[in-house]
């Protein structure tokens, strides 16, 4: 573990040299990690859409399946209360949308390591056999002098009747999912110019081993200033936390996330990514397992505006609660 400046300041070193590394924030961004020739260990497993430092071939050490068993969900009238104090923030326009987030305790027949190493999504990290993330959601991506983001706001049981129908019309999550992408667009304005949402409300298909998942997202870029690969720690750090996560507008909302949770969140709903020179690929850490003294926990969420309804939200906190294996 590390600092957070003297993350964003190897970051920016390291870029300016093209030398490749793998970082990672957490969500109140008081510790990060920074990783060296992050191809050449093993210590770290990482993935994203185009890197790894691991072959599953080569890996595995048990041809077992990992299983996934839930030892008690928060109770609805638990949740509620937590639910309460979000919405009555809302209601008194300290936020237009907060997410929130639960810890589920839960057991698993395998570490962490070979969990993960079974599961498949677009990003990945297992850090050090203590958590581990199999993301479906970007954080930000800079290549050739672009940065864009891809911000995951609805989720919905793809087997249901008309199930896409249903996410992309449902006048909640089309809020929701409005607000994000009005946010991120205002935080790579931070950063960037000529920003433009390139896609809206695509959806893309996530096989759990619970079902399959729809998720929507959409597609924000903008254009970075010449010498941008020395302000690569700068830029990661100015937008952060991610705003799909925290919600709008970001500091009265962080205040309502720590009043209603209790709890801090570490490196859930943090980020990590990767610089292999020339691309930083980068991902929100949700999806989240990790072992604590306490024992091991799955954390899960999602985003409340005012026309979130309490049942609806718990339902899916715990829908969330999945393995994405092969």
């Amino acid at each position: 573990m590390a600092g957070v400046s003297e993350v964003k300041e190897m970051m920016n070193r390291y870029g300016a040299q093209r030398k490749p590394f793998l970082f990672g924030f957490d969500f109140e961004l008081k510790n990060a990690f920074f990783v060296t020739d992050p191809l050449m260990q093993d210590d770290i497993l990482f993935r994203t859409p185009s890197a790894s430092n691991y072959l599953k071939s080569g890996t595995l050490h048990a041809a077992t399946l990992p299983e996934l068993i839930t030892e008690g969900f928060i109770s609805e009238e638990e949740y509620g209360r937590k639910f309460n104090k979000v919405h009555e923030a809302i209601a008194f326009g300290n936020s237009y949308l907060c997410n929130l987030t639960v810890t589920t305790p839960v057991r698993l027949n395998l570490p962490l390591r070979e969990v993960f190493i079974h599961t498949k999504s677009q990003y990945g990290i297992c850090y050090h056999n203590k958590f581990m993330s199999f993301s479906p959601e970007r954080f930000v991506l800079i290549h050739d002098g672009i940065i864009s983001s891809n911000p995951m706001k609805g989720t919905i049981d793809a087997t249901l009747p008309d199930a896409e129908k249903k996410l992309t019309d449902d006048y909640k999550e089309d809020c929701e999912h409005n607000t994000i992408v009005d946010l991120i667009r205002n935080d790579l304005g931070s950063v960037a110019e000529r920003i433009s949402v390139k896609r809206f409300k695509y959806l893309d298909r996530v096989r759990t081993d619970r079902g399959v998942l729809l998720q929507m997202s959409s597609e924000i870029s903008g254009y970075l200033a010449g010498g941008y690969n020395s302000r690569l720690g700068e830029i990661i750090v100015s937008m952060l936390p991610a705003g799909s996560v925290s919600g709008a507008p970001k500091k009265s909302t962080l205040s309502i996330i720590m009043q209603s949770e209790g709890a801090e969140r570490g490196f859930y709903t943090g980020v990590f990514g990767y610089y292999d020179g020339e691309v930083l690929d980068s991902a929100v850490m949700i999806r989240f397992i990790e072992d604590t003294d306490d024992g091991t926990f799955y954390r899960s969420g999602g985003g409340i505006t005012i026309n979130s309804r309490c049942r609806d939200e718990w339902n899916e906190a715990r829908d969330k609660i999945y393995l994405p294996l092969d």
